[in-house]
């Protein structure tokens, strides 16, 4: 095998073993057990479901920080979100319309 295809293998395969590196290294996705509900933090359109009656789901709440839309949050942190309205929070809430 000639030199030059030689090193072309070697700095293939050590290529390819830093994209593998980084790939573990990458932090993974909060998992769905890791997540929870959090009521009154998303922008007009911008929930992940339910934003109440004659709405389908995702992406249907119409006003800012609408009460009975919810986005899913890490775990723990739904009440530390902070709105014009005050803090989420884990269950429906009042908003002025």
């Amino acid at each position: 095998m000639d030199t030059k295809v030689k090193s072309a293998s070697a700095l293939a395969v050590a290529g390819a073993f830093a994209a593998a590196l980084t790939m573990t290294a990458a932090p993974e996705a909060v998992s769905a057990a890791e997540k929870e509900k959090c009521y009154g933090i998303s922008k007009k359109g911008e929930n992940d479901c339910k934003a109440g009656p004659g709405t389908t789901c995702a992406g249907t709440s119409t006003v800012d920080y609408q009460g009975n839309a919810w986005k899913l949050v890490a775990k723990g942190t739904c009440t530390t979100v902070k709105t014009p309205f005050g803090p989420g929070s884990l269950t429906e809430v009042k908003r002025p319309t």
